[in-house]
């Protein structure tokens, strides 16, 4: 299954692939963030592929780059890809995925919260866990504990 979901990625949008990879079995695909979206349709709507549940949306701060991890879970044959996208660490953003999976509403809302991804076109974003007037985005590696 992985080489039938990096084929159809690879073959709908040819510059989409900046790397591929398997982690204990399942699919990780680096993606060009500017195709995200369009990638994130595919594989939601493509019959043989049907990934129709957004598992999880993470984020990890490289430091010098932040990723955003996508797992996505085909609920009709259990397969499973990851998909990733480095965003500029100044100034993380990355079009929302809410139009493809509604279910990434919160979860992008907590990778803002916490990380400061901006999703673009996203609904509703603003912070869900920490108050709005905080300041940071404290799982950044170089977020200060306020006194």
């Amino acid at each position: 299954m992985p080489e039938i979901i990096e084929a159809a990625v690879r073959n709908a949008f040819p510059d989409a692939v900046l790397d591929s990879f398997e982690i204990d079995g399942v699919l990780n695909i680096k993606l060009n963030p500017s195709l995200l979206v369009s990638v994130c349709e595919l594989l939601r709507s493509g019959e043989s592929l049907a990934f129709d549940y957004l598992a999880d949306i993470t984020a990890i701060d490289w430091q010098d780059r932040i990723e955003v991890v996508y797992r996505l879970t085909s609920l009709a044959s259990n397969a499973k890809v990851v998909l990733r996208v480095d965003l500029d660490r100044e100034n993380p953003k990355v079009d929302s995925l809410t139009g493809v999976w509604k279910g990434a509403e919160w979860q992008e809302r907590e990778v803002y919260d916490l990380m400061g991804v901006k999703f673009l076109g996203h609904p509703d974003l603003r912070r869900i866990l920490l108050p709005e007037d905080w300041e940071g985005h404290p799982l950044r590696k170089d977020y200060v504990i306020p006194d």
